[in-house]
């Protein structure tokens, strides 16, 4: 399985969160553990929001561990909003195209988990993607797909109902193909303003993800801890497992959760539905459900 990160917070530099923490994103990139029981060593990538409205992305298909350029990146820039991705192939060929953050205008997409048979469900979930957005999928992996999908089913109107409708279709296509428990997914997602995390599954235990606390009440649990001093007060970090072992520092997002983390903090229940008049058969090249 992949790991990823969101930051959301006065600017901070990378680095902090995928190097410089007890277990960084690199280090979980590197180690075995019993959620992930292969390294993540299939690709990385980093998308931020700077000088410019639109993100910038950073991806490569080498193993995060030895990426100089990701690391000399990562102490560089500054970002008050960003994501991070470490890639485990689940399929789909190792190549920076299929490495996350996934972007699209103003947005930035990552994901772990899978779509169950994905080489039966591509084309089908393909042929629903919206005619002008379809130029745009540049790799092969599920994950691009989805976030693609969310887009045609109204993700930059409505990021949670985008989303739930994206996992709903896919769920509906694979019924009527014979397959169940299509879904495994944690998704990060940003418009450079707010920070959305999903944890869905279609049946059995999602994969784990986590938000921290706010820093102030952090910091009152642990005024010795000298890395938290620095910390801005609105920093707020989602991840796929705990950066650092600080007990009261992170929350576990319940399954069938969403959470939005902007000016203030949203967390309300994830249910996919399928959009209406959506089935595999959509027409080729046009919105879902559209004549």
């Amino acid at each position: 399985m992949c790991r990823w990160l969101g930051y959301v917070g006065d600017p901070i530099e990378p680095r902090e969160l995928l190097y410089d923490t007890e277990r960084s994103l690199i280090e979980q990139s590197r180690f075995h553990s019993p959620e992930t029981p292969a390294p993540n060593g299939d690709g990385t990538g980093l998308g931020w929001y700077g000088r410019r409205e639109q993100p910038t992305v950073f991806r490569s298909a080498a193993p995060a561990w030895g990426d100089q350029n990701l690391r000399e990146l990562a102490s560089e820039v500054s970002s008050g909003l960003f994501l991070a991705h470490v890639r485990a192939a689940t399929g789909t060929p190792v190549q920076e195209t299929n490495s996350h953050p996934f972007r699209y205008g103003d947005w930035l997409f990552v994901h772990n988990g899978f779509v169950t048979d994905f080489a039966r469900l591509r084309r089908p979930l393909l042929m629903a993607v919206r005619k002008d957005l379809f130029p745009c999928i540049l790799g092969s992996t599920d994950s691009e797909l989805m976030f693609f999908l969310a887009l045609t089913f109204g993700l930059e109107e409505d990021p949670v109902g985008g989303l739930e409708r994206m996992a709903g279709f896919v769920e509906s296509v694979a019924r009527d193909a014979g397959i169940d428990n299509a879904l495994q997914m944690t998704i990060g997602l940003t418009d450079g303003h707010t920070l959305t995390a999903v944890r869905y599954v279609s049946a059995g235990t999602a994969n784990s993800l986590f938000v921290s606390s706010d820093v102030g009440s952090v910091r009152q649990l642990y005024p010795e801890n000298e890395r938290l001093s620095h910390l801005p007060e609105n920093a707020r970090v989602v991840v796929s497992e705990p950066l650092v072992a600080l007990p009261g520092l992170w929350h576990e997002v319940p399954a069938g959760t969403a959470i939005s983390i902007g000016t203030e903090t949203r967390e309300v229940p994830f249910r996919p539905v399928a959009p209406a008049g959506a089935t595999a058969g959509v027409t080729p090249g046009s919105p879902a459900g559209a004549p």
